[in-house]
């Protein structure tokens, strides 16, 4: 996601969340699995309660969609491959909005019916813990985003021209059902038909596209396992540039023609940035990568969809760099609570130090120092970035500049050539997982050969602002 400093407008009034946390809590349905054989509602997370559902994995998402810009209406088919973890009678969806018309399970018709923004899926027969199933559910309407507790949207947000999908931190659930938790990653599908003339870009790899009857098809697949808000299934009338880089790394760039000036110049630079990025961090997770540069001016950020971040406008250099490195930290290597997004942010951020540090720019330390000399009673320390404490707060500042400030902290007390290789033992460690910062706290201390537990402590999990390091 794009840091807020740059981008005001997207992270300022706090709103009442979408999920009412309190009567889920009381009503002790937000934990992995509920009694009996029903899958609970919800994956745990107590920022995002229903987020997620229990009982079972998804392994594989084939989406069919048609979208028609001008009606603004959707059709689509989801067929979900997954694998029960407990004996289920009863499972969850997310999915906000949209009305459904069928659903099945392995090719037999199942009751369902919703539940706010659960699809309450009860299969004929009951599946037994271990199976692989197939979900198939076909729904059609007009998908809107949803308000996130800090006030923005995230979704399937409609612009002059089609769609900005963007889904962080609950928005997958707007346009296809999911098990829409970050705890459970699955490789994709997609194949988007919209009118002659629009582009439809998802993650990965583009396998084909085809013009037929004023329609176009394209067909879009993600080998490599994604958390559902990473998806993307953005539409609008782009100009498109494709290459493949020295490495090897498919490129795709798809540019609103009222963007393409200004992006062109930052866009140039992707393949430098994600060399530069593959050494300190090891090698690129994905096949492909790439850019999509919309004309979204209501939306007011940028997010780090898998292989092909989203842009709301032409970025510069740093929100590059920044969305870049999320591929690493936050794609590849995924958190496995929402409290952790420091583990996303915090990263991203600080890559942009390193990257300004080696390029002749301001560096990581100075960076560091200018943000210490804000007082005590600023917003940088009005939370800590390791537990901000709600949905409300995953991206403000603290989590952003604090989260980096204590990496700085870090590399500090271990000296740079450590900490270089802390950084790319986490994103080896992890790759096409999940992680947390227990488990990033033992493999600084274990990597370096320090205790850092108390330090990082201090700069993650305190409240106010920490002594200088």
């Amino acid at each position: 996601m794009t840091p807020p400093s740059r981008q005001p407008a997207r992270r300022r009034t706090a709103v009442l969340a979408t999920v009412p946390v309190t009567v889920a809590a009381l009503l002790g349905t937000t934990g992995p699995t509920a009694a009996g054989t029903t899958g609970a509602p919800g994956a745990g997370d107590p920022y995002f309660p229903l987020s997620g559902n229990g009982g079972y994995d998804v392994r594989h998402y084939d989406l069919t969609l048609g979208y028609d810009p001008g009606s603004r209406r959707l059709d689509a088919t989801a067929v979900l491959t997954a694998r029960a973890t407990r004996k289920l009678t009863r499972f969850d969806l997310d999915l906000k909005g949209l009305k459904v018309t069928a659903v099945t399970v392995d090719r037999t018709a199942a009751a369902f019916r919703r539940d706010g923004q659960e699809l309450v899926v009860s299969p004929r027969h009951a599946l037994r813990e271990g199976q692989e199933f197939r979900v198939t559910v076909a729904y059609h309407g007009t998908p809107k985003p949803v308000t996130d507790p800090d006030g923005s949207a995230d979704g399937w947000i409609t612009t002059d021209d089609g769609a900005f999908v963007a889904g962080e931190p609950q928005g997958a659930m707007t346009w296809f059902p999911a098990n829409g938790h970050p705890k459970d990653k699955a490789s994709y599908d997609f194949t988007i038909t919209v009118p002659q003339g629009r582009t439809a870009v998802a993650n990965g790899v583009l396998l084909g596209q085809r013009t037929a009857h004023r329609k176009t098809t394209f067909r879009w697949r993600e080998t490599q396992p994604m958390a559902a808000y990473l998806a993307t299934a953005t539409i609008g009338k782009f100009h498109v540039e494709r290459y493949t880089t020295r490495d090897g790394i498919q490129v795709y760039n798809a540019v609103d023609a009222r963007e393409a000036r200004a992006a062109a110049p930052v866009l140039k630079k992707l393949p430098a940035v994600l060399a530069w990025e593959s050494k300190l961090f090891g090698p690129y997770p994905f096949r492909s990568a790439g850019s999509i540069v919309d004309h979204a001016p209501d939306v007011g950020y940028a997010l780090e969809t898998q292989t092909r971040p989203l842009y709301d406008s032409a970025p510069d250099l740093d929100t590059l760099v920044h969305e870049s490195a999320h591929q690493w930290f936050g794609d590849s290597v995924t958190l496995t609570a929402w409290k952790d997004i420091w583990l996303n942010e915090g990263f991203a951020t600080y890559a942009e130090w390193l990257y300004s540090e080696q390029h002749g720019g301001r560096s990581a330390q100075r960076a560091f120092d200018a943000l210490y000399a804000r007082p005590a009673g600023d917003g940088l320390w009005a939370y800590p970035p390791g537990d901000p404490g709600s949905g409300a707060h995953i991206f403000g500042t603290p989590v952003y500049a604090r989260g980096a400030m204590a990496l700085h902290a870090l590399r500090r007390a271990v000296g740079d050539r450590d900490f270089l290789r802390i950084l790319r033992a986490w994103t080896t460690a992890h790759r096409g997982g999940h992680a947390t910062t227990a488990q990033f706290v033992r493999l600084a201390e274990k990597t370096s050969g320090k205790q850092v537990d108390r330090l990082l402590r201090t700069w993650l999990y305190t409240q106010g602002k920490p002594n200088r390091p």
